[in-house]
């Protein structure tokens, strides 16, 4: 059978991407950028605080970390709980030591759950950012369009009931729908952290903010999926802070887990990281490290 002429003709293709979200951007093509204090890089502590329901719900995935065995997995929920009880507060505790803040990615259901952890977080100076409802608040591109936007129109209402409305929204697996850039303006966002191309910010079509938070980092990928050590966790964040150091006006993203990294045996190496990255870099929050990087960059245009 021979193919029409049209077969090879898509009508997307084109220099860049075949959509329409965010334009194609060349890190030489950027202006230079240096973070207040003169430092070459900008660190962004992220601290993810997580409510795992007993009883996952799989559409339309299930989250990663839920639950894993026969119900009820007392297992896990009771593992996941230890880091809302009692790592979290060791994590904050290694920020207030150092005179550092953080951002905390919290899902709203555990804020609702645990008032007194959302005071510590809010007394402590951190910036909190919205993580769905719950762990079983998942998007991706299956997800109707009316569910996705009421998932989001409930996140921002449940954490404005509570007296706070989070600029950013992190989604649960860093997972979206190409739909979800246009809900989060919709509904007051102004920047994400889920698109992981980059090392620095950039703005999609629609004026929303990402800041890129790079899974490959995460606590949750080296230790728990690699099984590495937190020293190894340690050692490849320092290597990663030296390479972007070096080239200037970068972001190193630092997620930490509390039922990962707030456990008695890899706190330490989380404080001594934090030890060894104080004297290169500037600690700051996601609206911080936003406002300087548009204040010097002039939200100019990608090239292609």
């Amino acid at each position: 059978m021979t193919l029409g002429p049209d077969y090879l003709c898509y009508p997307r293709r084109r220099l860049g991407y075949d959509h329409d979200l965010f334009a194609f951007s060349a890190t030489p093509h950027r202006p230079g950028i240096a973070w207040p204090g003169g430092r070459a890089l900008a660190v962004w502590p992220v601290i993810t605080a997580e409510f795992f329901p007993l009883t996952p719900v799989d559409r339309p995935f299930r989250a990663p970390g839920h639950m894993q065995t026969a119900f009820p997995d007392y297992r896990h929920f009771t593992a996941r709980d230890y880091g809302s009880r009692v790592g979290i507060f060791r994590l904050l505790d290694a920020f207030e030591v150092r005179g550092l803040a953080a951002t905390v990615a919290m899902n709203v259901a555990l804020a609702e759950r645990a008032p007194a952890l959302l005071r510590a977080v809010v007394e402590g100076g951190h910036e909190i950012m919205a993580h769905s409802t719950d762990m079983n608040g998942t998007i991706d591109g299956s997800l109707a369009v009316a569910d996705e936007d009421s998932l989001i129109a409930g996140t921002r209402a449940r954490w404005a009931a509570l007296g706070h409305h989070p600029k950013g929204f992190h989604a649960i697996a860093r997972s979206q729908s190409f739909r979800t850039p246009d809900l989060l303006v919709k509904h007051g966002f102004t920047f994400t952290c889920d698109w992981v191309n980059d090392d620095q910010p950039w703005r999609f079509a629609n004026g929303l903010w990402n800041l890129p938070l790079n899974h490959e980092l995460s606590d949750r990928q080296i230790i728990n999926q690699l099984q590495a050590s937190a020293e190894s966790w340690a050692e490849q964040v320092a290597d990663a802070a030296t390479c972007l150091a070096a080239e200037g006006g970068r972001v190193l993203a630092l997620e930490l887990t509390p039922y990962i990294l707030g456990l008695p045996y890899r706190i330490g190496a989380v404080e001594e990281l934090l030890d060894r990255l104080l004297p290169m870099a500037w600690f700051a929050s996601a609206e911080a490290i936003l406002e300087a990087f548009a204040d010097q960059a002039r939200v100019s245009s990608p090239t292609v």
